[in-house]
């Protein structure tokens, strides 16, 4: 009697195991952690239920999981989940089948549905036993995430190089400077440092749309559109207390210059400390750079991109206008058009149920505050297909981001009161369209993924499907939809400037061309070289100035100037050396170090102009990073960083940030002070590496006269024994 009344006792649980090590190893997770649960949806993790008293028998016990996650979860939300082992007659998108029976235990294998919302999750279980009471445990949390390994995921990608590179990847490349000097600036994404999952996870819960309406919001989080656009919009401030304050204008010192932060991890840190504060400050580089670390982090692939001589359109009739004044100087733009020297943003891989067939994979997303979106300060996700075919009424915000990649410039000249249009650019925006390559240090030019090649026929029609696709929204009608043109087409050079007549045969070409790099510290050397391409005499009066300009266009005062008369003879051509010094431009450079050096020629007794522009952006020395000795986790790894004042000027206020994911546990500043003029200094630094793989470490150097030198070195970590 005492066997039959053990077997048919209620079945009781002791402990739950849920094999956090080896689920997270096969769910791509084990870099955030090992201590609890982090899964993907559309993908088995098995638990194990360890009983008091007796084994897990099929035909007396029946086990019942619960999900919940959200403030208040809810079946019909898909909030709340309530599923048991197969073949039990529940119905739920859950799955939970027996992987192993053992005397005392039971390993179960669950499954969430690859369209769950992400987030954090509690898992329940209720046991209903033959002749013994429902006991009800609750096993613990875990967090579900996004699936780019799973076919049925709308985030899968098939390429396991590309999803290493664009999910695991936990640094690379974002590309500054301007197209005729392409840079790459090293950064630390970190997506898998210390809490910054349950950073990624709270920004989420900050949002308006959570705010507004918590449970809607946390139903909706199985789309990736959704949780993109919400997080376009988390990443600035502008409309919520999002992670970082953007500032374009000069003047920091109540927060750090966009140019000194080295990566992601300190800003995400600062604003989750400081209970959701908005970081100072960021410009559109550092926006993107979080935000692909949020995305990453989240499971959704994502790739910062960087677009050279972007564009601003803020009417949406997709011209950029420009205004100069007779001296070339670029003025203040009334419209508030600009063609940034760069402009930096993300793009996120997913389908697109939500659009026609054809336009899912690559999405633009900008988190940088430029225009609203359904009067929030977000961008897209817009298809990068649609933006090339220009479509630009699919959603979202793929006009804007098509005039970001092919808008056309008009530059107008103001004087004496009046404006006179000299020139229809069609080829000066979006160019060089940059991206880190798949597990290289090397940039790949994706500039044909937005657009035909410039000037072909293809190009033209998209620009005038796009054009006309946007009139009946009620933008101004453009100039271009009319079967006669309204002014000269163009490249952007030295060519004539007419009214709206054909463009005339170019008379005279202009061109200016630097004679040796332009370092910062030292004197710009450039010429201004001539050419006369007519039968005739020419006699010209060229007007040249130079100015500070921000990144985003916004020019700055003028430093230099310069007038030059010159005679030509048929097919002479002539070359006039130009020198401005670095005492006259150091005292009105910005942050940025970017210069506009213009010349504005004018023909004697003749209408004609001749408008043509150089954006040169200063060098810097890189810093040297040595790494002395082999790197093994868990071992002492020493480093020489290496670096130099570039200036003939004494400079103070020297400090040196050093980072990088899995070599040091934090962001180091090291207080280094005054460098003398031209001087060379080095710092040691030791740590001890705590994750193997492919690693780099991040460097920068600030004073009160830079802050910006940088320098990266990777490094290769052994794992320990």
């Amino acid at each position: 009697m005492t066997l039959v009344f053990c077997l048919f006792t209620g079945l009781e649980m002791i402990v739950s195991d849920f094999q956090c090590y080896q689920n997270n190893v096969q769910h791509h997770t084990e870099e955030i952690s090992f201590q609890r649960l982090i899964v993907r949806r559309g993908q088995n993790f098995s638990i194990i239920l360890y009983f008091k008293n007796r084994g897990f028998m099929l035909d007396m016990d029946k086990i019942i999981f619960i999900t919940e996650t959200g403030p208040k979860p809810d079946l019909s939300m898909g909030t709340r989940a309530i599923f048991s082992i197969a073949g039990s007659n529940l119905k739920s998108p859950w799955i939970a089948l027996i992987k192993s029976n053992g005397a005392n235990f039971l390993e179960v294998s669950l499954c969430a549905p690859p369209m769950a919302a992400i987030g954090h999750y509690v898992l329940k279980v209720h046991i209903e036993s033959f002749q013994g009471p429902v006991l009800a445990y609750q096993l613990g949390e875990f967090i579900l995430l996004f699936n780019p390994w799973c076919p049925a995921d709308e985030v899968y990608l098939e390429s396991e190089p590309q999803r290493q590179e664009y999910v695991m990847n936990d640094h690379g490349f974002i590309y500054q400077g301007n197209k005729n000097w392409i840079r790459p600036c090293p950064w630390n994404y970190g997506q898998f440092e210390e809490n910054i999952i349950n950073i990624c996870l709270k920004l989420l819960d900050k949002s308006l749309n959570s705010q507004v309406d918590p449970a809607m919001d946390c139903a909706l989080r199985g789309s990736s559109v959704y949780i993109s656009r919400v997080v376009s919009a988390m990443i600035n401030s502008n409309d919520d207390n999002g992670v970082l304050n953007g500032k374009w204008s000069e003047g920091f010192d109540d927060g750090t210059s966009p140019s000194e932060w080295n990566g992601s991890v300190a800003i995400l840190k600062k604003w989750y400390a400081t209970g959701g504060q908005p970081v100072k400050y960021g410009q559109c580089w550092v926006f993107a750079a979080v935000m692909c670390t949020v995305m990453r982090c989240l499971g959704i692939p994502t790739r910062v991109i960087t677009n050279f001589d972007s564009g601003h359109d803020t009417d949406g009739n997709l011209i950029i206008d420009e205004y100069f004044d007779n001296t070339g100087r670029i003025l203040e733009n009334k419209k508030k058009d600009t063609v940034w020297n760069f402009h930096v943003w993300n793009e996120c891989w997913m389908s697109r149920k939500d659009l026609p067939p054809g336009y899912g994979g690559w999405q633009l997303l900008d988190a940088t505050p430029q225009e609203t979106s359904n009067g929030v300060y977000c961008c897209g996700p817009a298809s990068v297909r649609a933006i090339k075919e220009g479509e630009v009424e699919l959603k979202y915000d793929t006009a804007f981001a098509f005039s970001m990649v092919n808008a056309d410039c008009v530059s107008w000249l103001v004087y004496g009161g009046k404006e006179q249009k000299l020139h229809r650019y069609t080829n000066s925006v979006g160019n060089f369209i940059s991206t880190k390559s798949i597990q290289s240090d090397d940039r790949d030019d994706i500039t044909e993924n937005y657009k035909y090649q410039e000037g072909s026929p293809m190009e033209r029609e998209r620009y005038m499907k796009a054009l006309q696709k946007l009139q009946p929204r009620g933008y101004p009608e453009h100039p271009r939809a009319s079967s006669q043109p309204a002014g000269p087409l163009s490249t952007r050079g030295g060519g004539p400037l007419g009214h709206n007549s054909p463009t005339p045969p170019q008379a005279v070409s202009l061109k200016l061309k630097l004679t040796q790099p332009a370092y910062l510290g030292l004197d710009i050397n450039f010429v201004l070289q001539t050419f006369n391409l007519a039968p005739q005499f020419k006699a010209l009066k060229v007007n040249l100035s130079a100015q500070s300009m921000l990144h985003d266009g916004s020019p700055l005062n003028v430093f230099w100037q310069d007038t030059a008369f010159i005679t030509l003879m048929p097919s002479e051509a002539k070359t006039l050396p130009c020198i401005i010094p670095y005492s006259q431009y150091s005292e009105f450079l910005s942050p940025d170090k970017q210069i506009r050096i213009s010349a504005l020629g004018e023909e004697k007794n003749s209408s004609e102009r001749f408008l043509i522009d150089k954006i040169i952006t200063l060098e810097l020395p890189s810093i040297v990073i040595n790494v002395l000795g082999e790197a093994i986790v868990g071992q002492l790894l020493t480093m020489q960083v290496i670096f130099q004042n570039p200036l003939w000027e004494e400079v103070g206020d020297c400090v040196l940030t050093v980072e990088g994911s899995g070599l040091f546990k934090k962001q180091y500043k090291i207080i280094i002070g005054i460098l003398k003029p031209q001087s060379k200094a080095s710092v040691t630094i030791k740590t001890v590496p705590f994750k193997s793989g492919q690693r780099q470490i991040q460097a920068n150097l600030k004073s009160d006269r830079f802050k910006d030198i940088k320098g990266y070195r990777n490094v290769n970590v052994s794992p320990g024994l």
